[in-house]
């Protein structure tokens, strides 16, 4: 009998489920729209506007919410084609052939059958006139907005907001629209338009208040962000004290806002932060064929003395073997202080213990740089330290101490569209160490230059050709008076694939070591089979001399191959199979890893 009453109980659920999406069905209506001489196009744009065809898509059956989306449709759809140059449309929206603008918002409706928008667009618009004005010297206005051109409302919201940053552009901040007259002629089919820019007066910079809860000092906030009090209003100051600001990593959010003028002309601005979580960590772990697990790890204070100051401390082990000569490691520490002497330059210093068992060497070293990192724009960046180095190593050469006051160098000019996977844009990093020799230790330098280029090509862009060229050089010292470690090698991941690590060097006499010069040269063509897979085909080469610059004393090796690209957010997964095509090799080499080659 229980087994008769829920199964019984079972049958009346279903059934009013059943009946209850029978009448579902039932209340949902159709929509359709007609644009009465209008293109696919155009059809496309009105119906992705249309909140009624939305409505229908998503499959609203209430009568209340189908009104409101027909009447709120009026607007959107006149809206649309005025920004297509249609100042003339004629538009109709009939629920169950009732006009939805005649009938009362609150209008208790049956259920509905049937919504149909029916729209004449009328003749596109040129502009007849097309003023704006006064405008500070140097303003361009957008080229759509000329007598002739075609009437859209994006066209007028271009110029208006050109003439406005044309005088904000020269300290005017409070700059804008005072009036404006837009008439339409429809016998002519044209719209004149006349925009009154009021500049108002010179706008100096006033104080820079600090609000949020942070545990940064307000007198570091203020010394990151870099407003000049008193000095002629710049917007792209803004912009770069938010940048400044958000670079440290110390913030989570970062907001800035112009305030009212005060009676001398000055405005000040209100500067909101909210602080990122202070500490982070991470870890990582790989495992090679050849070299054994590799174990990494890092932790991070971004505001380790009240000032917005990143200091890191980072770990890493490989080759773990057994044998303590096979092992590498290297642990660093960095303190980073943004806003020294300028907004633009951060101080830093960066010191690290490290151990390197290489195929041609074993070293133990320490260093330590203290310097300057400068901002010069958002593309350029310069560098200079002084530092200290000393290593003490066994070659083929023997074993040798090394001790050295360094003057590092570097310059960073970095146009690449994405720095994980860049398409288009360049990219060139120059550095050059001079050192002097302390202790006995011979005096020198070492110069290298890397630079880039990347190239989409093509209709759709799917193909991206990319091409590198590596050139280092070691002057004033000998190859035996060189640290190892300063030397040149070719082969491997970062230089000529096909061939092992670090293969090319110098051999003389049965002592093999790295060169005094190198030159490296990569190409690559990728091509996307889909948003998130592709393939890629390369060639690389690459040189080591013995002396500071190419001649015939040094060798050459290459390698070519083809690769796959599986595309993530923090860059594509790279796999790449490749052979060598010349000089000694140990068979074809297979790499594993995340981010582009180059």
């Amino acid at each position: 009998m229980t087994t008769h009453r829920r199964a019984s109980r079972l049958a009346n659920l279903l059934g009013t489920l059943v009946l209850s999406l029978v009448a579902c069905q039932a209340n949902a209506f159709s929509g359709s729209l007609r644009v009465e001489g209008g293109d696919d196009e155009m059809e496309a744009m009105l119906s992705q506007a249309s909140l009624v065809l939305a409505a229908e898509a998503e499959g609203t059956t209430n009568p209340q919410d189908i009104l409101a989306a027909a009447q709120a449709d009026y607007g959107r759809l006149v809206g649309a084609l005025y920004d297509a140059g249609y100042f003339g449309p004629i538009v109709r929206i009939l629920i169950d052939g009732q006009e939805a603008a005649a009938l009362p918002p609150l209008t208790r409706l049956p259920a509905v059958k049937k919504v149909r928008i029916l729209i004449n667009p009328g003749s596109k618009f040129k502009f007849g006139r097309a003023d704006v004005g006064p405008l500070a010297q140097g303003t361009v206005l957008p080229e759509n907005f000329r007598p002739g051109k075609t009437a859209k409302t994006g066209a007028i919201r271009d110029a208006a907001l050109a003439a406005v940053d044309g005088w904000r552009n020269i300290g005017h901040a409070k700059a804008d629209v005072s009036n404006q007259q837009i008439t339409a002629r429809h016998a002519a089919s044209e719209l004149d338009v006349t925009l009154a820019i009021a500049p108002g007066p010179l706008v100096r910079f006033g104080r820079t208040n600090v609000s949020g809860e942070s545990a940064v000092k307000e007198s570091r906030i203020r010394e990151i962000a870099g407003i000049p009090r008193k000095e002629v209003f710049d917007a792209a100051v803004l912009e770069a004290a938010a940048k400044r600001l958000r670079g440290t990593g110390t913030f989570s959010s970062v907001t800035l806002r112009e305030g009212d003028l005060n009676p001398d002309d000055s405005m000040d601005i209100a500067l909101a932060v909210t602080d990122a979580k202070p500490r982070r960590f991470g870890f990582g772990a790989e495992l090679h064929s050849s070299e054994g697990v590799m174990l990494s790890a890092f932790w991070l204070h971004r505001n380790f003395l009240g000032g917005a100051e990143r200091f890191r401390v980072d770990g890493a082990v490989s080759g773990i073997t057994g044998n303590a000569d096979d092992l590498d490691y290297s642990i660093s520490v960095s303190l980073t202080r943004p806003a020294t002497i300028t907004p633009e330059t951060d101080l830093f210093i960066r010191a690290s213990l490290e151990q390197l068992s290489e195929p041609t060497y074993f070293s133990q070293q320490a260093d330590v740089t203290v310097g300057f990192e400068r901002t010069v724009s958002d593309t350029l960046t310069t560098e200079v330290g002084i530092g200290y180095r000393y290593s003490d190593v066994r070659d083929d050469l023997g074993n040798r101490t090394f001790s050295h006051l360094t003057l590092p160098l570097a310059l960073t000019w970095d146009r690449r569209s994405d720095t994980l996977n860049p398409r288009d844009g360049t990219f060139l990093r120059f550095e050059a160490m001079p050192y002097a020799g302390l202790g006995g230790s011979a005096s020198g330098g070492r110069i290298y230059g890397d630079l880039r280029g990347y190239k989409a090509v093509g209709e759709t862009e799917k193909l991206v050709l990319a091409a590198r060229l590596q050139l280092g050089s070691i002057v004033g010292s000998s190859i035996a008076d060189t640290p190892p470690d300063l030397l040149f090698h070719s082969g491997g991941s970062g230089t000529v694939r096909g061939h092992s690590y670090q293969s090319l060097g110098i051999s003389s006499g049965g002592n093999d070591t790295g060169g005094r010069s190198f030159i490296g040269i990569a190409g690559e063509a990728r091509l996307d089979f889909t948003d998130t897979l592709g393939g890629v085909a390369f060639y690389d080469a690459g040189y080591i001399g013995a002396n500071s610059f190419h001649d015939d004393t040094g060798g050459w090796h290459s390698g070519a191959g083809l690769g796959l690209r599986y595309q993530t957010g923090i860059g594509p997964i790279r796999l790449d199979v490749a052979t060598p095509l010349s000089g000694e090799s140990s068979g074809v080499q297979l790499y594993l890893g995340i981010g582009q080659a180059f």
